[in-house]
């Protein structure tokens, strides 16, 4: 599969046929702004390097605002009056190899969409997803109505997917032309495009009907079932320089054994969020046979949990860790685990807690020999 990409949002619109104050980018959608929707999707994504916001340049701080709290870097860049002029902003500043440049006003879009473009960019420089056009077609002129033939014809969706070093020769080769989309741009450079199937939640929001029609695709449903999984993991503590714990570094004389970075509190949640959704568990998807995970950084293993739970219909609504060692103390750092996993699993801090434990002296923690975590995940199942 193609490597990482850099995610460019387009949000620089004014969005009049929506109705409303205010662009509807940052109108509210089932609880939040539609532009947090499709940021909190890449953000999630374990293939997601960074992301790059394009929007009016007097909204830069509101999005910067809007967008606190996510565990994939985002930067945000003044758009233009133009489409095109708003995917070269961000694409200036882009830095993986490759990008998917995607609208704002779709916040439906899905892991498993994402997965798809990136596996087509394998075998070709870029693509973008398609729908059918279901619906008889026809124009009017001066005679009536004329049918229009649907043969051949698609709907195009967003995000369209590039190799970033090949979609900024094309806009280079274009000059000041201005384009619908980048799968206008690459027909009219030589670039080609693959197609990839789109999907039929991932609509654009135009018109102020379509709030409520997306809302009830977003917003879960209260009568969906919860889950729960269960996590443990145990790692030996050694002589060191400091460890990581629930993704927040502590500063003191011990380090976690381990072929990753051994961040047992992560690795605990992982375990529990594969078991609440049916996905096996951490040794599975990241044996520690496998070089590829030597030193690794155990967030992608919760991201990857996260984006597999999501894909099979389970989204985390609760977390509960106990931590059990005699050192180091956990107190002073509690409130910052809390923070830090809530973003990873993009939930609220307090639906996130975080315990601390010892065994009066007794066994292998009580002795200081090691570590351990134990995790509860709920999930929402749809």
């Amino acid at each position: 599969m193609a490597s990482r990409f850099t995610a460019c949002i387009v949000a620089a619109g004014r969005g009049e046929r929506a109705g409303g104050s205010e662009p509807k980018q940052f109108r509210p959608l089932a609880g939040k702004p539609m532009l947090r929707w499709s940021v909190e999707t890449f953000s999630q994504h374990r293939d997601c390097a960074e992301i790059v916001i394009a929007c009016a340049p007097d909204q830069v701080a509101r999005v910067e605002d809007m967008t606190q709290g996510l565990v994939c870097p985002v930067s945000v860049v003044p758009g233009g009056t133009s489409r095109t002029a708003s995917v070269r902003a961000a694409l200036e500043v882009a830095d993986a190899p490759h990008v998917l440049i995607h609208d704002a006003a779709r916040p439906g879009v899905t892991p498993a969409l994402i997965d798809r473009l990136l596996a087509a960019l394998d075998d070709a420089p870029g693509a973008v997803p398609v729908l059918p056009v279901a619906d008889a077609l026809t124009r009017e002129d001066e005679s009536g109505l004329v049918p229009v033939s649907r043969d051949g014809l698609m709907r195009l969706q967003t995000p369209q997917a590039f190799e970033r070093a090949r979609l900024t020769e094309a806009f280079t080769r274009a000059g000041e032309v201005s384009y619908p989309d980048e799968s206008a741009l690459a027909r009219a450079t030589g670039l080609p495009v693959a197609t990839v199937p789109g999907e039929e939640r991932n609509f654009k929001v135009t018109w102020p009907e379509d709030f409520e029609r997306m809302a009830s695709l977003l917003q879960p449903n209260p009568a969906a079932m919860t889950v729960s999984g269960s996590g443990y993991d145990v790692h030996r503590l050694a002589p060191g320089d400091g460890l990581t714990l629930c993704g927040v570094f502590i500063d003191c004389s011990l380090r976690l054994v381990g072929h990753s970075d051994a961040d047992a509190g992560l690795h605990a949640i992982t375990d529990a969020l594969l078991g609440a959704s049916g996905q096996g568990d951490i040794g599975q998807h990241f044996p520690p046979t496998d070089a590829r995970w030597k030193d690794a950084d155990s967030v992608d293993f919760l991201r990857h949990a996260l984006g597999l739970a999501r894909e099979a219909g389970a989204s985390p609504v609760h977390v509960d860790v106990t931590l059990i060692c005699e050192r180091p103390r956990i107190g002073p750092f509690r409130d910052a685990m809390r923070t830090r996993v809530a973003a990873i699993l993009d939930l609220a801090p307090q639906r996130v807690n975080i315990k601390a434990t010892t065994t009066e002296k007794l066994g292998f923690t009580g002795r200081g020999e090691g570590l351990a975590a134990e995790a509860i995940v709920t999930v929402r199942v749809h």
